[in-house]
């Protein structure tokens, strides 16, 4: 049966995904979906096998058991895996001697793209001016954003990326912040984003996936993952605060200090109206929510989820064939031992 490559719209499946390697198990039983329009950070600690999984989603790791599906097929099966899904796993799978331009040239004749599209493409990633510069001379920032004109040469509906603010500077990070954002809400793709930046993760990403030891911790929207809105409010008398907070429906603990309150509301307005009403000074009103940093330590950290595999004396992967040259992915994503497991 001939199957059309999945069009816009596209999501992610990953079903009951399992990889061992010998004595380590990176990915264990794992399963959640990605959803189109949206960014997702994908995140874990080290050894929580993020990689791994991305990998098999590409066809680059064969899973020993359960799916990883691109638009509800393999990526193997797809004809046009460009059209369909643009990766990189790392900013390194470039000839040094090759320009930037060329490197993009090379990848974009193999699936019978223009040249055109591969300078429509060095403008929009912001490094024209390089294009022709061997991209052995590339900084680390430059390399992202030729690793990302080559993930979008086939102008995919599915981006998957391997830390891709690694080596931008501020200026840059904010660009690609903003670049994810317009891919995902202004043109509908599916962008799924692996790092280690929590903090930029936050500010880019709609909903996020932590996994540890290769199992699902939590998911979730980043709202949810904030909890529920409160109020930190400091006065002169929070027994006084409190008892006018209760009155009027809004329950409170104390909170850092003798002079705190924590109030289960993110209603600011309101707090500081009941607090001008009881008559009391108001020295400090913010809202209160859980920073995605505190919550992926307090669930990566707990004894449940620590890392099991850091005794693990072997990562070898065995051999597994690359997909055929028409399917391979826009850049070199070859499996490193030592990479296994990230």
């Amino acid at each position: 049966m001939t199957m059309t490559d999945p069009g816009p719209g596209t999501g992610l499946s990953i079903r009951g995904l399992t990889k061992t390697f010998a004595d380590l198990k990176a990915v264990d039983d794992l399963s959640f979906e990605v959803s189109p329009g949206r960014v997702t950070g994908f995140l874990g600690p080290n050894g929580a096998g993020k990689t791994t999984t991305l990998r098999m989603l590409l066809g680059l790791i064969r899973p020993t058991a359960g799916e990883a599906l691109i638009g509800g097929q393999r990526y193997v099966e797809l004809d046009r895996p460009l059209e369909t899904v643009g990766s990189a796993l790392e900013a390194t799978g470039f000839h040094p001697g090759r320009s930037g331009r060329d490197h993009l040239r090379v990848l974009a004749a193999t699936h019978g793209i223009s040249d055109r599209r591969v300078d429509e493409l060095l403008e929009l990633v912001g490094i024209p001016a390089a294009a022709r510069k061997r991209a052995g001379e590339y900084s680390m920032g430059m390399r992202q954003r030729l690793n990302l004109a080559a993930a979008l040469l086939g102008d995919p509906h599915v981006l998957i990326l391997d830390e891709p603010a690694n080596g931008l500077d501020p200026e840059g990070i904010r660009w690609m912040r903003g670049f994810l954002q317009h891919l995902a809400g202004d043109e509908g793709k599916t962008v799924l984003i692996s790092s280690h930046l929590l903090s930029e993760v936050e500010q880019t990403a709609e909903d996020v996936i932590i996994i540890a030891n290769g199992h699902l911790v939590r998911r979730g929207t980043m709202e949810e993952m904030h909890g529920d809105p409160a109020a930190l409010v400091r006065t002169s008398d929070t027994a006084r605060l409190s008892q006018a907070l209760a009155r009027a429906g809004f329950p409170s603990e104390p909170g850092d200090g003798p002079d705190a309150l924590r109030v289960f509301s993110g209603d600011l307005h309101q707090v500081g109206e009941i607090a001008l009403a009881a008559g009391l000074p108001v020295h400090e009103l913010r809202v209160l929510r859980t920073d995605l940093e505190r919550l992926f330590l307090t669930l990566t950290e707990s004894p449940e989820h620590a890392n099991r595999n850091r005794g693990a004396t072997s990562l070898s992967t065995g051999p597994h064939p690359p997909p055929p040259p028409s399917q391979a992915p826009p850049t070199d994503l070859s499996t490193h031992e030592g990479e296994a497991t990230r």
